[in-house]
């Protein structure tokens, strides 16, 4: 079950927040924010958070996979990002790992 972020009756003061680790006042604070930001801003956010996966997503692949050349490591990326068959179809097929040469 998905959270809504106003739910019941708000002026008897019952409401579920998005995240259960913030309180409803804070969080009815926080989307009043989001929804008085500029529109550039929130694209500059979406951005900066997108780029945060990437390099968090690129992490992840070194850790797991400490011998991929760049190439592997890029279509290792394509394949959690875009899904194996969308990434085959953009890139080709996957470079080849050493053990496969």
């Amino acid at each position: 079950m998905q959270p809504t972020m106003w739910k019941g009756n708000i002026a008897g003061g019952e409401m579920t927040t998005l995240s259960p680790d913030t309180s409803p006042e804070i969080e009815r604070m926080q989307i009043e924010r989001l929804r008085q930001m500029p529109s550039w801003r929130k694209i500059e956010l979406v951005g900066d958070m997108n780029e945060t996966v990437r390099t968090l997503a690129l992490a992840g692949l070194r850790q797991r996979h400490p011998g991929d050349t760049p190439a592997q490591r890029r279509r290792r990326l394509a394949d959690l990002m875009l899904g194996e068959d969308v990434a085959a179809r953009v890139y080709g097929p996957p470079p080849q790992e050493e053990e496969d040469r």
